[in-house]
């Protein structure tokens, strides 16, 4: 079997936390990692793993501090190149529906190719163009995965965002079947 594909996150108030179970749902083989309990077993997951998706809060326009902090350690394996060409992709969530989250992701993303990692954004499309799917990718991200804070704190992330989450999930294991056939 395959390893599974890492996610490293941050949640400071369990958001992001929901978001990457749910990302999780949608494939294979995942491993959840929160960066404020690495260990070494998930630093070797991370450098085993055929593809990360990042997963941070955005918080006043840009990723957790805590978070960047991990993206900084992790920057040590940039000189061997021991992330370049696996698959990466994103996701945070926000208070706001846009809560500028694009800026985010757009950190990501910046990181995930200065590493030599290849990005994959989303692919659900959901309404106003696809009627058939109202309330999937709600904020029409394609970029990377964003969700809205709940505003029922006992959810923390709303159910179409779960499922526009799983969506990705399932997206991004295809991509990890179809690269590394």
């Amino acid at each position: 079997m395959p390893a599974p594909v890492a996610i490293p996150f941050f949640s400071g108030s369990g958001h992001t936390r929901r978001l990457a179970k749910a990302v999780a749902e949608g494939m294979d083989a995942a491993r959840l990692i929160d960066v404020e309990m690495i260990t070494a077993e998930d630093w070797a997951a991370l450098d085993a793993a055929p593809a990360i998706l990042f997963g941070t809060p955005t918080y006043m326009g840009s990723s957790a501090a805590r978070f960047d902090a991990f993206l900084e350690e992790a920057s040590s394996r940039w000189p061997e190149q021991l992330w370049a060409d696996k698959l990466a992709g994103g996701f945070t969530v926000a208070t706001y529906p846009s809560g500028d989250k694009l800026n985010t992701l757009m950190r990501l993303v910046i990181y995930a190719t200065q590493m030599g990692m290849l990005w994959i954004g989303p692919n659900a499309i959901g309404a106003p163009v696809d009627a058939t799917r109202p309330g999937i990718n709600r904020d029409g991200a394609m970029l990377g995965l964003m969700a809205t804070s709940s505003r029922d704190k006992t959810h923390l992330i709303d159910s179409e965002d779960r499922e526009t989450a799983r969506l990705y999930g399932a997206r991004v294991t295809q991509a990890v079947q179809h690269f590394r056939i």
